[in-house]
C-alpha cells in the first residue's frame, strides 16, 4: 500500500463521506432507536453534562446529525462538527434548528475550555495512530475542567481501506480498529481520567467499545 500523507487521508475521508452522505443518513436513521445500549450511553453522557453544570456540547464527527439531535432531545445543548460538507448539508436540512459546522478534529475550530462535554462516536476510527495524540490534545483543550468525554470505536488490531459502502458508493477511507486499553492509554497521556469502559457485541466479528472519560476539574 502506498504511503498516505496527512493531506491525502483527510481529503480522501472528506470526499468519501461527501459521496455517501445521503445514503449514510438513510441507513443510520434508526440506529439509536434500535439499540438500547447506545441510548443508555447517551443518557449517561447527558446526565454527566448536567452534573458538571451544563453548557454547549460538541458532537465531533457528527455525520448527518442523528446523535446530535438525540442529545438535544435529552435536554443537552448539542451542536455538531464534521469534516464532510456533504454530511453537514444533510444534517442542516434534517434539523435546521440545530447548529452544525464543517471542521476537522485534527484542528478543532473551538475556543479553549468552551464546551461542557464532547462526544466522538466512530469518528476517531479514521484518524491514523500518529495523529491521535493531536486530536486528543484538542479534545482536552476545548473541554472545560470537569467536562465529560465519550468515545465510540471499533475493537480490534487491524486497519484497512474501505473502498465501498452505504449503498455501494465508492469510498477511499482508512478504518482503524483499536483495543480499549490502547485508547485508554492515549487518553491518560492527553490528561484525561478514565471512568468507564463498555464493550458492546463481544461475540460479534467486530465488537464496539465506548470509553467514558473526563478532563479533571
Amino acid at each position: 500500500m502506498p504511503v498516505v500523507t496527512s493531506d491525502d487521508w483527510l481529503a480522501d475521508t472528506r470526499a468519501s463521506y461527501d459521496t455517501v452522505a445521503v445514503s449514510y443518513a438513510d441507513q443510520l436513521r434508526d440506529a439509536i432507536a434500535g439499540d438500547p445500549y447506545l441510548r443508555a450511553a447517551l443518557a449517561v453522557f447527558a446526565d454527566q453534562v448536567r452534573a458538571a453544570g451544563g453548557g454547549p456540547v460538541a458532537d465531533v464527527g457528527c455525520g448527518p446529525g442523528h446523535v446530535t439531535a438525540h442529545l438535544q432531545g435529552l435536554g443537552v445543548d448539542a451542536f455538531g462538527i464534521d469534516l464532510s460538507p456533504g454530511m453537514i448539508d444533510v444534517a442542516r436540512r434534517a434539523r435546521p434548528d440545530l447548529r452544525f459546522e464543517v471542521g476537522s478534529m485534527t484542528d478543532l475550530p473551538l475556543r479553549d475550555a468552551s464546551v461542557a462535554g464532547l462526544l466522538a462516536w466512530w469518528s476517531l476510527i479514521h484518524i491514523p495512530d500518529d495523529e491521535v495524540p493531536t486530536v486528543l490534545a484538542h479534545f482536552h483543550r476545548v473541554l472545560r475542567p470537569g467536562g465529560p468525554l465519550q468515545l465510540g470505536f471499533h475493537v480490534g488490531d487491524t486497519s484497512r481501506v474501505k473502498t465501498e459502502g452505504y449503498g455501494g458508493h465508492p469510498m477511499a477511507v482508512h478504518v482503524h480498529r483499536r483495543r480499549p486499553d490502547e485508547v485508554a492509554a492515549w487518553l491518560r497521556d492527553a490528561g484525561f481520567e478514565i471512568e468507564a469502559h463498555w464493550l458492546c457485541g463481544p461475540d460479534e466479528q467486530v465488537p464496539q467499545a465506548l470509553l467514558f472519560a473526563r478532563r479533571p476539574a
